[in-house]
């Protein structure tokens, strides 16, 4: 059915009169009736019973009368809620964060949400492996994932952009034995007892097989999802972690020792990442137009 028919037919009723409107839809009256020609044509139904210039409607038209107005007006609707999805005006952002990335986001989420009023964050926690599981099925939008040679199988589905990279450091309690030096080789803690992050982290695969590259398989005492609680348990004495250096400033001087690891130097890369090939919304290209200017 012709939408544009239909709104001839409605405008035909509302007017009672084909020139009126005519008049109404800025066309010639021939147009008019050779659109409700067609509109009869395509139902095989009569709507309007002619009896010279005047008519009447059927029972067919009068179904036709109250479903047509239903329908435009719903068109109606729909292109207004599409404007206000283009003007930003309603709409969600869906993001996966892993727990590493609340910091670095929060002033970007700040800055979108002082931009966009009106668009809800909804903000999605996990570890890489369920963010990019995500993104692959559709539920998320976008994701935080981390770039290293572990995860490089992934980015040949995402494409992506870097939101910050921070090299890694040994986080050991202050008293330690690495406390006042400025580098450490990784097979020097070979003997050490490790924390780890939580199933799924992305991290953890990075840090166990640099320890294998380094010639030892790291001796696990804990596992946490929550960097800041992993570093309590390193300042108990716990065990020692490998922390991403942007984190490791935030710690209380005095308490810790970091050190910056080197043999072999790792960096946390952190990436927005949304699905290749993918249809992004209105919200998540005005995020990401944001994270962009903000690089």
């Amino acid at each position: 059915m012709d939408i544009r028919a239909l709104r001839y037919f409605v405008a035909v009723v509302e007017q009672q009169s084909f020139s009126r409107a005519a008049e109404r839809l800025h066309v010639t009256q021939p147009t008019v009736s050779k659109m409700i020609q067609q509109l009869e044509q395509s139902l095989d139904l009569t709507l309007l019973e002619r009896v010279g210039k005047r008519f009447t409607l059927t029972d067919a038209g009068n179904v036709v009368l109250l479903r047509g107005r239903a329908l435009l007006a719903m068109r109606e609707e729909m292109g207004v809620e599409l404007e206000d999805l283009q003007q930003l005006r309603r709409g969600d952002l869906r993001l996966g964060v892993t727990q590493q990335s609340h910091a670095p986001l929060a002033p970007l989420l700040a800055a979108y949400h002082k931009r966009h009023p009106q668009i809800e964050l909804k903000l999605f926690e996990g570890g890489a492996q369920s963010i990019a599981d995500d993104l692959r099925s559709g539920v998320l939008e976008m994701g935080t994932l981390l770039d290293h040679a572990s995860t490089a199988a992934i980015w040949q589905e995402f494409d992506s952009f870097p939101l910050l990279s921070s090299p890694m450091c040994l986080l050991a309690p202050g008293d330690s034995q690495w406390n006042g030096k400025r580098t450490v080789a990784l097979k020097a803690l070979a003997e050490c007892p490790f924390i780890f992050y939580g199933e799924g982290f992305a991290l953890n695969d990075i840090i166990a097989q640099a320890c294998l590259r380094a010639g030892f398989t790291p001796r696990i005492t804990g596992r946490s999802g929550q960097w800041d609680f992993v570093a309590s348990l390193v300042r108990l004495g716990v065990g020692i972690t490998l922390l991403p250096k942007v984190f490791c400033d935030t710690l209380e001087k005095g308490q810790f020792t970091v050190v910056r690891l080197e043999e072999p130097a790792l960096d946390w890369k952190l990436m927005l990442a949304w699905r290749r090939g993918g249809h992004l919304s209105f919200a998540a290209r005005a995020w990401l137009e944001l994270v962009r200017s903000k690089a």
